[in-house]
């Protein structure tokens, strides 16, 4: 009973402001959506991207956007997503603020956090590997704006279920039912809801947020009453220190802010960027099957205007650099007609032929798939 009311008894503020930071941000992105019930439900790509979602491709292209490994932590896809994330926090938040403490509380949630959001950037790939359901569970192909506080919240699991196992001995019994194995239910029930939901739940943001609060917990103490001053200075610098980078990234939102994101242009005005990718893919493409039959064409043109767009997705720039690549390479082996058919018995197979048809039928594959989604007028 002691070391109940001892942890219990403390504050729980910084859940609280957590609750309200995430609140307050998801209104702001609901008045950039146009405050309708749609955009209530579900925003918008380019609204989950001006406020600063995880997209490989911005983080990956000069200049990069670091902060997009620390704003998901507070932005959130609808309302839905919002409420359960914003309940689970409410449920969990308050005993690991207690039992830790305000400073550990605030440095595990941006910590775990960030992990979460560095593991799902890590995931995108360009193929699954061999790995079975596991692989399809974690990594993704398609990259697509990443929001939400998942990651976090299963920081805060983490630190918890080690801290049951932890401290076992020393804990009330009510305390090891609660934490420790108590909660292997509810990991497995959340994991099998994401095994279910693959295609929409960014499984390896919850793992990372998951691993990385069960590491914490194992090297970090929990703020036992009368706790030395001196460790307790420690932490406070801690979470100053996290709470400035959430800031600082915050503000690097409000400078690369563009309201035109968010308004109703029309449809033509809207994919400019993604038509001038389509015209550069298709005229390095026709460019380099000139060349490789053996008639004239300009092989620098192309790359030149290929280098002056970015794709639209992760794939879509990938795509881009081997085309890039291709004709760079049909530059080399092919400088001018005459000298793809000057005589000296017969041709020889040239592989970039073939290099090109696997090309193709890639880019082609990349169309029907998530490249429609960009390139539909």
């Amino acid at each position: 009973m002691r070391f109940a009311r001892a942890v219990l008894g403390r504050p729980y503020v910084f859940t609280i402001a957590i609750l309200v930071a995430n609140f307050f941000v998801f209104l702001l992105m609901w008045r950039a959506g146009g405050m309708t019930f749609r955009a209530l439900m579900d925003f918008s790509g380019p609204v989950l991207i001006g406020f600063g979602a995880k997209l490989n491709l911005l983080i990956d292209r000069q200049p990069h956007q670091w902060w997009r490994f620390v704003t998901p932590i507070f932005l959130h896809g609808g309302l839905i997503h919002v409420l359960v994330n914003m309940y689970s926090l409410w449920m969990i938040g308050p005993y690991v603020e207690k039992l830790y403490g305000s400073a550990r509380f605030v440095f595990f949630w941006v910590v775990t956090g960030i992990c979460g959001v560095v593991a799902s950037y890590l995931t995108v790939v360009q193929t699954v590997p061999p790995l079975g359901p596991f692989a399809r569970f974690i990594f993704k192909t398609h990259d697509v704006p990443s929001v939400g506080a998942s990651g976090a919240i299963f920081g805060l699991v983490g630190v918890l279920f080690v801290f049951g196992i932890k401290y076992r001995n020393e804990l009330p019994e009510g305390f090891k039912r609660a934490f420790g194995t108590g909660l292997l239910p509810v990991i497995g029930l959340n994991l099998f809801i994401g095994f279910i939901g693959q295609r929409f739940i960014d499984n390896a943001a919850h793992l990372g947020g998951l691993i990385s609060g069960a590491v914490l917990a194992l090297v970090v103490s929990y703020r036992r009453p009368g706790e030395s001053s001196r460790m307790t200075l420690v932490w406070r610098v801690l979470q100053v220190a996290s709470i400035a980078i959430v800031v600082l990234s915050f503000v690097r939102v409000v400078q690369t802010y563009d309201p035109n994101l968010f308004a109703e242009p029309s449809r033509p005005a809207q994919n400019v960027s993604s038509l001038s990718f389509a015209r550069a893919m298709n005229d390095g493409q026709e460019t380099l099957a000139l060349v490789l039959k053996g008639n004239e064409a300009s092989l620098d043109q192309a790359i030149k205007e290929l280098e002056s767009v970015e794709g639209p997705d992760i794939k879509g720039d990938q795509l881009r650099r081997k085309l890039i690549a291709l004709l760079t390479k049909a530059r080399q082996q092919h400088p001018s007609p005459a000298a793809a058919s000057s005589p000296g018995g017969p041709a020889k197979p040239d592989p970039l032929h073939s290099e090109s048809e696997a090309f193709r039928a890639e880019y082609e594959d990349w169309l029907k798939t998530t490249g429609k989604n960009f390139l539909q007028l």
